[in-house]
């Protein structure tokens, strides 16, 4: 990294030397090297934000050392999805706007000669005629069953698989809304946008964020429309998500607020909390942080299931998601010790089928047990979580793979390092990920 601001570099090592820390302790304390901080503090390297709010945490400077430090570029997202190739199979397309009316296409033989438009071979419109002999009441419960069932599949399967679900569920529930009587209308809409929220995070999950805002802001218009508040205020808080993935933190505190402002439920509102929480801990806030995920956590400990049967909004997977955002701020904020100690507990109560939570959850503890210096029960973690981020395909996972793969790197001196690094990288690739040949320790 190009060097820092002539001002990090001495008033870090002033607090240093007004604190009575050596250079030898200091930088065994954040787990860099003597050398590495040497430069840091004579301005010929530039620490990264995690590493500064380190410094900062264990000089106690209250996050006035880390806001020395310039902000740099917003980290790069996961974009490199495999192309696919054709098989051989017949190409063809099913149109679907959002009024419902469909128009299924082949190419045909014009366009293998002529290059002309694939032919419309049959169309399809949702009218009040054609729900004549299949009554909303009968076919909004099967969508509903469909929406948790695509939920479900999206923790074991990579959203390429649930997108094209998710894009015709809420096209068909928009054309139904619109094709049906007024008493099942709102209904019809209002899991309509249910699932262009969920499309909106799988195409997150698929590291595409134009497309992620975009299916978020259509779900956010739909609520709107038919009065939805709670899920208006959740599609802040998914914008919220996405500035924070940017390492936005301004953007993360200012977006959350504006969600736990318009939320009604307690339940959006300790999660608007919890997204505040990391937004501070970005910035190296750590009375702020606390003070939010406290409020967060007397939210959740008061919120109760929906009544009217309606799809929790978040995530259900990790059992405890306080103690996971905790962790996540903990290690953020430079204390990754503490961080290992609230994640430790949680892994075995995620469900067997929950992969996407798993690798999630894994993800942050591989990176918490490297910060703390635990390399060998680091890689152990990696090892299984790179298989995971095969299965799931997830773009947020592999932000945290790439981190943790930095981490590694810097500590490849140790045996077990150089064995899971390329398990790692597997991974990453998309290959099915080797097990690691495990020799004896350094």
């Amino acid at each position: 990294m190009s060097p820092a601001r002539s001002d990090f570099g001495p008033e870090l090592r002033r607090r240093r030397e007004e604190s009575t820390m050596s250079l030898a302790r200091l930088a065994d304390a954040v787990h860099i090297s003597k050398s590495y901080l040497s430069k840091i503090e004579r301005g010929l390297a530039t620490p990264t934000g995690r590493t500064a709010r380190a410094l900062d945490a264990k000089l106690q400077a209250r996050g006035e050392l880390a806001a020395l430090l310039p902000a740099g570029p917003a980290g790069e997202r996961n974009r490199d999805l495999t192309a696919r190739t054709s098989t051989g199979a017949a190409s063809w397309s099913f149109h679907l706007d959002d009024c419902g009316e469909g128009a299924f296409t082949s190419p045909g033989p014009a366009t293998s000669s002529t290059g002309a438009a694939p032919a419309v071979l049959a169309r399809s419109a949702i009218t009040p005629a054609s729900l004549k002999n299949a009554p909303a009441e009968a076919i909004l419960p099967v969508f509903r069953a469909h929406f948790d069932e695509c939920r479900r599949l999206g923790q074991f399967s990579g959203p390429a698989v649930v997108i094209p679900l998710g894009v015709t569920a809420t096209a068909t529930l928009r054309g139904l809304g619109r094709g049906t009587a007024l008493a099942h209308r709102s209904a019809a809409l209002g899991l309509a946008a249910r699932f262009a929220e969920y499309t909106g995070w799988m195409w997150q999950e698929a590291g595409d964020d134009r497309a992620a805002r975009y299916w978020t802001d259509h779900a956010a218009e739909i609520a709107e429309a038919v009065g939805d508040q709670e899920l208006v205020a959740y599609t802040l808080l998914r914008q919220a998500e996405l500035a924070l993935y940017q390492d936005d933190s301004l953007a993360t505190v200012e977006l959350a607020r504006a969600a736990g402002t318009r939320a009604r439920g307690l339940r959006i509102r300790a999660l608007a909390a919890q997204r505040e929480a990391q937004g501070h801990a970005l910035l190296g806030d750590e009375d702020a942080c606390r003070r939010a995920l406290d409020h967060g956590a007397d939210l959740m400990d008061e919120s109760q299931p929906q009544p009217d049967g309606a799809p929790t909004l978040g995530g259900t997977q990790i059992p405890d998601l306080t103690a996971f955002v905790g962790a996540w701020c903990l290690r953020e904020l430079g204390r990754p010790e503490d961080a290992v100690a609230l994640l430790d507990t949680g892994q075995d109560e995620i469900a067997p089928h929950a992969v996407r939570a798993r690798a999630r959850h894994s993800a942050r503890l591989a990176l918490a047990l490297a910060d703390a210096g635990e390399i060998e029960r680091a890689c152990e973690v990696a090892e299984s979580l790179a298989r995971d981020v095969v299965t799931t395909d997830s773009a947020t996972v592999r932000t945290d793979v790439r981190q943790l793969r930095s981490a590694l790197t810097r500590r490849n001196g140790h045996a077990v390092v150089r064995e899971v690094l390329p398990v790692i990288a597997a991974g990453l690739s998309g290959d099915p990920a080797p097990r690691a040949h495990r020799g004896s320790a350094d």
